[in-house]
């Protein structure tokens, strides 16, 4: 998790840290469909795909530049209890965007220390274990440079 982009009220940064790891999770999210579906819900906005434009900067600091589109899909659910759940996932999976919405919306219930250590931590820690591990690969290959001096005067 990138500490730095989250959120100072501690809320907040929970809820944005969750939502990434869920939009982030793909087809992992499909094995917590039978546990996310129990509840009763209601689609307030149905599962919808649409593009966004996605900016960018030189070297992270440069002058912003439209890079180009890309798919979206989004959806919002309501509990019957009465949460509401979001979500905007990259690509068209709509299916993964109604789960997402799900979850969201259980997480934000009274069941919400029961979401995040059934669902959401070990999401994390799967995803964690592939980032490291593509970390690892990438190391292997990397070529070091330097200098040598010629001893002239």
């Amino acid at each position: 998790m990138n500490s730095s982009a989250l959120h100072s009220n501690p809320s907040i940064a929970a809820r944005q840290h969750w939502m990434g790891v869920l939009a982030r999770a793909g087809n992992e999210l499909a094995n917590y469909a039978a546990s996310l579906t129990q509840t009763h819900y209601q689609l307030l906005r149905a599962p919808e795909i649409g593009m966004s434009l996605v900016r960018g900067r030189m070297g992270g600091s440069g002058a912003a530049f439209n890079l180009g589109e890309v798919s979206v899909t989004r959806c919002v659910v309501r509990l019957v209890d009465g949460p509401s759940g979001y979500s905007y996932i990259a690509g068209r999976d709509k299916r993964h965007a109604e789960l997402a919405a799900l979850a969201d919306a259980h997480l934000q219930g009274a069941q919400q220390q029961h979401w995040l250590a059934h669902l959401i931590e070990p999401l994390a820690a799967a995803q964690r274990t592939r980032r490291e591990a593509a970390a690892a690969e990438t190391a292997s290959t990397q070529v070091e440079f330097f200098t040598l001096v010629r001893g002239e005067d």
